[in-house]
């Protein structure tokens, strides 16, 4: 053991404050992990006087002069949000010292910009926190599976979503309903925008989109659909056919006749209960990859927190530490391929419609026309009730979502359509 490596922190939170707590509890076995003890050289805040649990001399304002202390060796950045972050990390990565993220929204944003400021400086950048919590995944798409072709990506990256729609699913209660229990709970925040409204999961899938396909994908990338407009019907439509609803981020490689590009989208979907994702309930995430040479893997466990937050963090510093001690940096993210973005108009999907109809002869093949006119082919119908309470369920095919929407727009211009009552994205039927 040698001089202790110092960690400047930024921010002292819920994570920070756990990431604070478990450098003292655990730092003997850090220090044998690293080679080297580790100390909190200070801790910046914008309130010292909200912060009585940590001690006085390591309380800061001055964020930009704690990161380019001569004597601070990393940087932890658990504050979130774009500015002043950016212009931290960069002061950061220009006085060489490396720096370890919880920070979606800005690596979504700038992780172009930020990796080539790190490598140009020859330090690190980790983020293992900013996306799935305490689950392991970035690590292993950027390094372990390294070697292979990943073709998709789909998963649960946003627990108070998920805690909504589990619930609706459970008690047959609307959205509102749900959001509020979610609320009462402290799973969803005060104002639940970015989390109900899918910002939160874009920008971890940009995040999992660029490490998994090799290509720079930002959060404007990202086609964006909330759960707000979901309701006790389309959940309950979604158990007629042995389905549930989740968010989903998705990101795949898809193929084309000028090459591959890349399709990154998150939104409401029904999936099947068969499915690995359908069983992650309340607030837990979980990732589904597919690769060409490893086949089909899954990452589940706590998506949020501050200790389960902390614990990425806390792995990151573990690396970023041991790099240090070596004097090497370690490998950093590559955008070789660079992909173009698919839009959504052009991305493959299917459809779940239910339609409240007349039920007179010829109105199922009228429908049928409409669809075949779009160039959609139908995978199953159903039609329930009778007279003017009859219902059309109809599962799609796959095709481009422009179609599909088209059709949409078509059946409701339809006197013998009275209403379209419920439209859903489906993932993972054969």
């Amino acid at each position: 053991m040698t001089a202790p490596l110092r960690v400047a922190l930024l921010g002292c939170g819920t994570v920070g404050s756990a990431v604070l707590r478990l450098l003292e509890e655990q730092a003997p076995d850090l220090a044998a992990r690293i080679g080297r003890p580790v100390e909190v050289a200070g801790v910046a805040v914008r309130r010292p006087d909200r912060h009585p649990d940590v001690p006085p001399h390591l309380l800061t304002t001055d964020a930009h002069w704690l990161v380019t202390r001569p004597d601070v060796d990393l940087v932890v950045e658990v504050i979130g949000g774009i500015e002043p972050v950016r212009s931290l990390l960069l002061a950061a990565f220009g006085a060489g010292k490396s720096v370890v993220s919880a920070n979606k929204a800005l690596l979504a944003d700038d992780g172009v910009e930020l990796h080539a400021a790190a490598a140009e400086a020859g330090v690190d950048l980790y983020y293992e926190a900013s996306v799935a919590g305490a689950i392991p995944l970035l690590r292993p798409l950027r390094e372990s599976l390294a070697g292979d072709q990943l073709r998709r990506v789909v998963g649960i990256v946003n627990g108070t979503t998920n805690y909504i729609l589990s619930r609706m699913a459970e008690t047959g209660h609307g959205f509102t309903e749900a959001l509020a229990e979610a609320t009462d709970l402290g799973y969803a925040e005060a104002d639940p925008t970015a989390d109900v409204d899918g910002f939160d999961a874009a920008a971890k899938a940009a995040i999992l989109a660029s490490l998994a396909f090799h290509t720079p994908v930002s959060a404007a990338d990202v086609y964006r659909e909330g759960i707000s407009a979901v309701t006790s019907t389309d959940v309950a439509r979604a158990a007629e056919i042995g389905c549930t609803v989740k968010l989903l981020a998705i990101c795949e490689r898809v193929p084309g006749e000028g090459g591959d590009s890349v399709a990154v989208r998150v939104h409401p979907a029904m999936i099947p209960t068969t499915h690995p994702l359908a069983s992650v309930g309340g607030a837990f995430n979980a990732v589904f990859v597919e690769a060409e040479a490893a086949g089909q893997l899954m990452f589940y466990g706590q998506g949020a927190g501050g200790d389960a937050t902390a614990s990425a963090v806390l792995g990151d510093l573990v690396a970023v530490a041991r790099n240090r001690v070596a004097g090497v940096a370690g490998p950093g993210v590559t955008a070789y391929a660079g992909l173009p973005a698919r839009p959504i108009a052009e991305t493959p999907t299917r459809y779940h419609i239910s339609l409240d109809v007349a039920d007179k002869p010829g109105v199922l093949a009228t429908v049928a026309q409409e669809f075949a006119r779009h160039g959609v082919s139908i995978a199953t119908v159903r039609q329930d009730g009778h007279g003017d309470a009859a219902t059309l369920v109809i599962v799609t095919h796959s095709a481009p979502d422009a179609a599909l929407s088209a059709t949409v727009t078509a059946l409701r211009g339809m006197p013998a359509v009275r209403g379209v009552t419920s439209i859903l994205r489906v993932e993972g039927l054969s």
